[in-house]
C-alpha cells in the first residue's frame, strides 16, 4: 500500500509558529481557542438572551433552559452563517457549512454551561439582580470554554468543525 496515497506530504499541512508541544493533529492551542471563543460568543449571547428573557418573564426552569440552548445555537450558527456568506458562498452551502462547523462545539458548550446552572445550588431561582444568577452563567461559560478548546482542537485536526468553515474563506 503506498503511503503517500492516505496521507498528504508533511509540506502540504497547516503550520503556524506554535511549538510541536502545543500542537495536535497539526492544529495549534490558539487555533482552537480562537475557534472555541468565536462558537462562544454566538453561545453566551443567544444564552444570555435566553435566560433573561425566560427570568424576566417568570417563565420556569425548563423553557428558560429550552429557549436559552435554542437562542444559543441560532446566534452560533448565525456567526459562522454571517461569515461564509460575505466570503461568497451561496445561502444553502452556507447552512451546511455552519452545521458542520459548529454543532459539536455548540452541544458541548450547552451541555456543560447548563449543567454548571443546573448543579449550582440557588442559581436556578436567582433574578437578574442576584450576583448567584451571572456567576453561575459566566462560570459555566468559562468551564465550557475549557472543556471545548481540545474538542475542537481534536475535531480541526481531522478537518471537521470550524476547519469546514475555515476552508470557506481561507
Amino acid at each position: 500500500m503506498d503511503h503517500d496515497q492516505h496521507h498528504p506530504p508533511h509540506g502540504d499541512r497547516h503550520h503556524d509558529h506554535a511549538s510541536p508541544a502545543a500542537k495536535h493533529g497539526g492544529v495549534s492551542w490558539s487555533m482552537a481557542m480562537k475557534a472555541t471563543l468565536h462558537c462562544l460568543t454566538g453561545c453566551a449571547i443567544g444564552e444570555i438572551l435566553g435566560m433573561v428573557l425566560g427570568t424576566a418573564l417568570g417563565w420556569g426552569n425548563a423553557p428558560t433552559m429550552v429557549v436559552a440552548i435554542v437562542l444559543a445555537f441560532l446566534f452560533g450558527y448565525s456567526f459562522t452563517l454571517f461569515a461564509v456568506r460575505r466570503a461568497g458562498l451561496g445561502l444553502r452551502a452556507a447552512v451546511k457549512v455552519a452545521l458542520a462547523a459548529d454543532t459539536v462545539s455548540i452541544a458541548v458548550m450547552e451541555l456543560v454551561d447548563n449543567t454548571v446552572v443546573a448543579l449550582t445550588p440557588g442559581a436556578m431561582e436567582a433574578e437578574l439582580s442576584d450576583g448567584l444568577f451571572w456567576a453561575a452563567l459566566l462560570g459555566g461559560f468559562v468551564i465550557a470554554f475549557l472543556i471545548t478548546t481540545p474538542v475542537n482542537k481534536w475535531m480541526i485536526g481531522r478537518g471537521k468543525g470550524h476547519a469546514v468553515a475555515h476552508a470557506q474563506h481561507a
